[in-house]
């Protein structure tokens, strides 16, 4: 990006589009020291956009790599070395370029950075430099004008010129064009008609295209006359910038009445090409009359339902390889339908499947490097050394992804970097290759210096010196060469293998290793021990689900040696720390590693090995647990022959856990929430070796579910599966019950829950409870309702087709509110009728009150709070009356802003608060019912009082006499905007009794009594008066302790009441009061007793108010 300038340039530099580079990171060889590595790139170049009326007078292209040693750097432009002289216009800063005053004709063109070091070159991405961008507007991504690693974004303002009218008739389509001006990264548009903010809406007849700024009107009315302005808004990070266009005239001339086939006008193109992950949005809208409707489909796939497919485009969120295909879109209305088809191409930058890394390898030997990427169109790979293409040449060949060397040399040292590009970028991977010439050295791996065998076993020595090329292995015993021979073998890489080992074997072996480069030797000393063996080996055992087992296991081993119990099952480690596990060690002597299984499960069946181990050795015996329990599952459960009461049922044998099956058990459920109950069979015992039995007893008509359970001699398993779902056939026309015959194909009980109620006017609504299907009996099942108004002769019926069906309503304009009606329900089949219900009543749909409370009267109370009152409405025909709403706004307002509060019941009064302090208001009473408000009652005034001294009182002293406590304080003087005091109001706790009591005095003193031995009281005090009770003050008396507070009391905001609340327990008296003050709601709240407002509320019945007056 460009360096900071000192002036604030006219546009910004813009950022290229970026590619990526992969390698490894510095790495060594050597034992954990400082590496010496060859340069990695940390920050390389990005391409630029400098516009030529730029104030900076300067271009920098990072570059800086991590290398060790330190890289040192160069750079091309396009592919030739720069010359970076001191005082020359190119500077190169740390590995930086900086361009001074640049110029498109000198300084345009591609740069890459050039890292080296005595281990080798690494070349940069390429970066290109350009100047200006001819149509900014016009820059796409893909030109590389302009690129997402912008800094800020460009947007120009519109034309000043007026724009011309544009003229249709009402009833065609019209196309306003937005011509947006020059712009980046891309916009969002909207259009104003007339004025701000009358945007115009996105509806079906209106389109706004995203792509170009254009306005579509599908259909044009009367009301689309006026004038049209484009709002093209430019969104990057957190600027946003917005323009408008001139206003445009759009003018109808007379309507043309006709109908119009479609006719797409805002078309997405032939080819779309789109990089995966990206987001695509296809743009459809169509004239017509009557308005068309867009549809969309994908010709050779279908739509994804993550996709947006909002009428007028088509949105896919991130695209990938699967979306490419053609997609249309129709436009259809009733006078016919157009198409348009366009094709998704998806294409991919380049992407790493595979990447070389950093190698070691012998000087002589060969190597194979290789990388792949993927991408479309597919990725061109190419091989760099040091910088420089390489090319197949002597041993080096090079294939496409694939590098290959043969015998390898010191000169094939270097940086190599995997360069995979396509048209929509590059990819660098980079790795050094370091060719190694060393002589053998035993200073990281030697030779173990003791190695451990046991008598009778076998032991592998490996020899494993660094050397380069490879080195040749001998060993030897003491001065003995050692040879391969049928107990003694020296495999390709010189590990040494000893077989049948005994005591003899013990001594000093030495591996000799040697190259071209030198020699080396490493010693170990082999210490023979005695074998591990399992002295006592598990038993099989075969037991039942739930018993306890024990699985002995000991051993013997070489004394010098710890020993280690392992158990498995089935070859997998037995967990002896899981929580809630099975398994137990029995016992903590080393030699022994029994195994205990408590509370065995089927799942614990199976091989069982110990394994005794030393660090040398090891041995293991096996045994087999059978685990004998209930049977498993039964499975596929099939029903088949469906009759109206019984199915056959059949199955397959599940697992018989080792244990015989005895009999099986058949259950059945209606779903979706029924139990599951066992049925009646044929037979009546199914004996364990069958597969089928007849379910009988089943209701006819019914939907069912089956499963099937095993039992054997240690009890029932684990049911199968449900079954599928199936539907028991409609009940015969007679059924024989006891030998006799009897009609029983109609529903058998009438519906319950009748009741009803409520809607619009003119409706009688009537309810019932939906039957279940077990009372159904057959197909064609609905409800048959009988209704009449109460008093009258004959019945109306009406049927309702469906078992769901759980209302009807019933409209005619002549049902007056609230009419009783005398209401019956029975249920039906293709069968016939049913049973009917008893007689219900229920009452038509209720209308809004007509009378309006009269004498309504309101009054403030305090300052938050006014009292009303009215005289109650009678019941009246409409409905019931369930109480009153009043409705209070303040004086200057709209009654339309008013607040409303409700009455719970037919209470003639009411109190309202959380009002505003000084201050007028309005007030109207209306009845309601159900079916809403009734008309108001004129309108009546209340003014709220002042509000109370905000001041609580202040200087507080107090004198203790032997049985009275007097307690003075400064008279609270009110402001003019504040309401007079008229009193006092004194809550007094003391520590003795936890009941607070509330004293009332005119003066500005009191004295109460109070017992002798009292030692501590918390009090306090505020003013009362029209306006309410004021803030506060609080005070912590202590008798001997002091007798004045002089104004550091603590105070509270505004209270309209102080509850007095009985706390019980040991509370902390100190800590009451936070519980007896209560705050003044936030918002307004209605009681409907007045009383309980006046002043403090009640106080509790055990609570104590004492009135002091002069």
């Amino acid at each position: 990006m460009g360096t900071p300038a000192r002036e604030k340039p006219s546009l910004p530099l813009l950022v290229l589009a970026t590619v990526s580079l992969v390698s490894s990171p510095g790495w060594s060889f050597a034992q954990g020291t400082p590496a010496t590595f060859g340069p990695i790139f940390e920050e390389q170049p990005v391409g630029l956009l400098f516009p030529e009326e730029s104030a900076e007078d300067q271009v920098t292209l990072a570059c800086r790599a991590r290398a060790s040693p330190p890289a040192t750097y160069r750079w091309k432009m396009n592919g030739t070395d720069m010359n970076l002289e001191p005082g020359s216009r190119h500077q190169l800063m740390g590995g930086n370029l900086v361009i001074m005053s640049p110029t498109k004709a000198q300084d345009a063109g591609v740069y890459q950075c050039l890292a080296s070091n005595p281990v080798g070159t690494v070349v940069s991405k390429e970066a290109v430099l350009r100047f200006g961008c001819e149509e900014l507007g016009n820059c796409m991504l893909e030109d590389g004008c302009l690129s997402p690693g912008s800094p800020s974004p460009v947007l120009q303002e519109f034309s000043k010129e007026e724009r011309d009218p544009v003229k249709t008739h009402e009833g065609w389509g019209v196309m306003l064009p937005c011509n947006p001006p020059a712009h980046y990264p891309g916009l969002s548009y909207r259009w104003l008609l007339n004025e701000f903010p009358n945007f115009i809406p996105t509806d079906g007849r209106h389109f706004v295209s995203q792509t170009t700024g254009n306005l579509y009107i599908a259909r044009t009315n009367a009301s689309d006359l006026g004038n049209y302005s484009c709002l093209a808004t430019s969104h990057m990070d957190f600027s946003t910038k917005s323009v408008f266009s001139k206003f445009a005239q759009l003018n109808l001339a007379a309507e043309d009445p006709r109908l119009f086939a479609p006719s797409i006008k805002a078309r997405f193109p032939p080819e779309t090409y789109a990089l995966v992950g990206q987001q695509i949005t296809l743009e459809c809208f169509a004239f017509g009359n009557p308005v068309p409707r867009i549809k969309w489909r994908k010709v050779d796939g279908s739509l994804s339902p993550q996709w947006t497919t909002a009428e007028p485009t088509l949105q896919i969120p991130s695209v990938s390889f699967e979306d490419e295909g053609t997609y249309e879109c129709e436009a259809e209305n009733s006078k016919g339908r157009d198409t348009v088809q366009g094709r998704i191409i998806v294409q991919a930058q380049p992407e790493w499947l595979k990447v070389i890394s950093d190698t070691e390898a012998d000087i002589g030997s060969n190597l194979r490097w290789g990388c792949a990427a993927a991408g479309k169109p597919r990725p061109m790979v190419r091989w760099l050394r040091n910088g420089e293409p390489l090319a197949s040449q002597n041993r080096v060949e090079v294939l496409a992804g694939d590098l290959r060397f043969s015998k390898l040399s010191l000169e094939d040292s270097g940086m190599y970097q995997c360069v995979a590009e396509n048209k929509h970028g590059t990819i660098y991977a980079s790795a050094e290759l370091a060719v190694q010439a060393l002589a053998p050295d035993f200073r990281q791996n030697p030779v173990r210096r003791l190695i451990p065998a046991a008598r009778g076993g076998e032991i592998s020595i490996p020899c494993q010196p660094r050397a380069a090329p490879k080195a040749t292995i001998l060993w030897s015993k003491g001065t003995e060469i050692l040879g391969n021979s049928t107990r003694v073998t020296v495999t390709s890489d010189g590990t040494l293998i000893i077989r049948n080992i005994s005591r003899s074997d013990e001594g000093k072996y030495t591996c000799f290793a040697e190259n071209f480069m030198g020699k080396a030797n490493s010693t170990g000393i082999l210490s023979v021990r005695d074998a591990t063996k399992i002295t006592l080996a598990p038993s099989s055992a075969d037991i039942n689900v739930g018993d306890n087992l024990t699985l002995q296991c000991h051993a013997s081993h070489d004394p010098t040696m710890d020993l280690t119990f392992t158990w498995t099952l089935d070859d997998f480690p037995i967990d002896f720390d899981k929580l809630g596990g099975h398994y137990r060690r029995a016992s903590a002597k080393e030699t022994i590693g029994d195994l205990t299984i408590l509370n065995a499960q089927l799942r614990h069946g199976g091989k069982y090995t110990c394994m005794a181990q030393t660090v040398v050795d090891g041995a293991s015996k096996e045994a087999t647990v059978l685990v004998r329990g209930p049977p498993g599952p039964p499975g596929g459960v099939v029903v088949r022959d469906i009759g109206d009461t019984t199915v056959q049922l059949s199955w397959s044998r599940g697992f018989d856990n080792h244990s015989p099956i005895a009999k099986y058990t058949l259950q059945a459920r209606t779903p979706p929430s029924g139990k599951w109950k066992q049925v009646r069979t044929n037979p009546v015992n199914i004996e364990g070796n069958a597969e089928t039995a007849q379910v009988l007893g089943l209701m006819p008509w019914m939907d069912y579910e089956f499963r099937v359970s095993a039992s054997n001699i240690l009890g029932t398993g684990e049911p199968s599966g449900p079954s599928s779902r199936i539907r028991t056939k409609e009940a015969d026309e007679l059924e024989l019950v006891s030998g006799l015959a009897k009609a029983n194909r109609v529903p058998s009980v009438a519906p319950s829950g009748l009741s009803g109620g409520g809607g619009a006017p003119g409706e009688l609504i009537i309810n019932w409870t939906p039957m279940s299907r077990e009372y159904q009996n057959g197909d064609g099942f609905g409800y048959l309702l009988s209704f009449r108004r109460q008093g009258s002769s004959g019945w109306q019926t009406a049927r309702v087709p469906g078992a769901d069906a759980q209302y009807f309503v019933y409209s005619n304009d002549s049902i007056h509110p609230y009419t009783p009606f005398e209401v019956k329900i029975q249920s039906y089949n293709r069968r016939g009728e049913g049973p009917e219900s008893l007689t219900a009543i229920v009452y038509s749909a209720e209308e809004e009150p007509k009378v309006a409370p009269a004498k309504v009267w309101a009054k403030g109370s305090s300052s938050s709070e006014m009292n009303v009152s009215w005289e109650p409405v009678l019941q009246d025909t409409n409905g019931i009356l369930l109480g009153y709403e009043i409705r209070y706004w303040k004086a200057g307002d709209k009654e339309a802003a008013a607040d409303r509060v409700r009455t719970a019941g037919l209470d003639s009064s009411a109190q309202v608060t959380g009002l505003h302090p000084n201050t007028k208001y309005h007030v109207t009473v209306r009845a309601y019912n159900r079916a809403g408000t009734g008309p108001a009652s004129p309108p009546a005034d209340a003014m709220t009082t002042k509000p109370p001294p905000r001041r609580p009182p202040g200087n507080i002293s107090w004198t203790f006499s032997s049985s009275s406590l007097s307690l003075k304080w400064d008279p609270v003087v009110p402001l003019r905007n504040e309401s007079a005091v008229t009193g006092y109001k004194m809550l007094y706790q003391n520590d003795l009794h936890p009941t607070p009591t509330l004293h009332l005095t005119n003066k500005n003193w009191i004295e109460i009594p109070v017992p002798e031995d009292i030692g501590h009281a918390l009090v306090q005090i505020r003013t009362t008066g029209p306006g309410g009770d004021g803030i506060p003050a609080e005070v912590h008396i202590v008798r001997n302790g002091g007798h004045k507070h002089d104004g550091g009391e603590r105070s509270r905001p505004p209270c309209p009441s102080w509850p007095i609340v009985l706390l019980h327990g040991d509370t902390d008296a100190r800590r009451l009061p936070e519980a007896l003050i209560s705050t003044l709601p936030a918002t307004p709240k209605l009681d409907t007793h007045p009383s309980r407002h006046s002043g403090w509320p009640q106080p509790p019945s055990n609570a104590k108010v004492v009135r002091h007056c002069a």
